[in-house]
């Protein structure tokens, strides 16, 4: 299959078009810096030209392919309407090419906020209040309705491994500033976690052979208590551990406090049985205890 991949350049992405070169697929990934074409190139695939702010470009680029991997967005939350915005024209875009012809077409979706107080499984439907991006799966997902075999990768908040500059790091950075690694309240409420390598195939998987209109769950670990996430945060850099009340978490955390304090446990079961997918990589735990989240560079 030859695939357009969005993002290919990004933490999940630069995984996502190895494992598809390695299972025979050819990619084109979408560069819109030289660096990004650098990237692409290095990894064996091929460039094309563009940006989530062209349509245009983005429907070129999938015009050429067999199936879609969908993993482009602007994560600044300072521009959080501006960036869904851009996703759904993209979005719309690829739908509008796509119609008829039953096309893979996987878009990238979260477990946070999904199902709070509970554990998340992949029928829960995501409330759209949580985060704008949440209408622009249920767009993709709908075009299943137009012939198009769309799909949603629900990515747990962690996705880890060697190289991570996301949520895991930010604590790291926090803790390193703060002088002691924290968690809020008793530090009870659960992440979810996978590795970046089996996030990488499960994605594959789901272009493969994903049921139009489904979604999955990338979640190796459905719960990970944010105390232990602490904890081992806090012997990494060799710092104290300590709780912080639910009411000093904004002011102690910044924006991650949120986040942080969120409880959002998630299955994976169903994504398992449709899919075959079986993590195979280390848990976030043992992850942290390798020590590459603790060098500074990652800061």
């Amino acid at each position: 299959m030859r695939v357009f991949v969005t993002g290919a350049s990004g933490w999940i992405g630069s995984a996502v078009v190895p494992e598809l070169m390695g299972a025979g697929h050819e990619v084109i990934g979408l560069a819109r810096s030289d660096a990004a074409a650098s990237a692409i190139i290095a990894a064996g695939a091929e460039v094309f030209r563009g940006s989530l702010d062209d349509p245009a470009s983005i429907r070129d680029g999938a015009a050429l392919c067999d199936g879609v991997v969908h993993l482009g967005y602007n994560h600044d939350f300072s521009q959080m309407d501006e960036a869904a915005k851009t996703d759904h024209n993209v979005i719309e875009s690829i739908g509008l090419m796509l119609k008829g012809s039953d096309r893979p077409f996987v878009v990238a979706g979260g477990v946070l906020g999904l199902a709070p107080g509970r554990i998340a499984t992949e029928n829960d439907v995501p409330d759209p209040a949580v985060h704008p991006r949440t209408t622009n799966v249920a767009l993709a997902l709908s075009l299943a309705q137009n012939g198009v075999r769309s799909s949603c990768v629900r990515f747990a908040p962690t996705v880890h491994g060697d190289g991570d500059h996301g949520f895991i790091a930010t604590l790291v950075a926090i803790a390193r500033a703060k002088g002691n690694s924290s968690y809020i309240g008793d530090g009870a409420n659960c992440w979810p976690a996978v590795h970046r390598f089996d996030a990488a195939r499960l994605v594959r998987l789901t272009l493969e052979g994903a049921p139009a209109g489904s979604s999955v769950h990338a979640v190796a670990e459905p719960g990970i208590a944010t105390k232990a996430i602490a904890e081992a945060i806090g012997k990494g850099l060799g710092l104290p551990v300590i709780s912080i009340p639910g009411n000093e978490a904004s002011d102690h955390f910044g924006w991650m406090g949120r986040f942080f304090g969120a409880d959002a446990s998630a299955s994976n079961t169903i994504t398992r049985e449709l899919l075959n997918w079986e993590p195979t990589h280390q848990g976030l735990l043992e992850d942290l205890g390798e020590g590459h989240y603790f060098r500074e560079s990652l800061d």
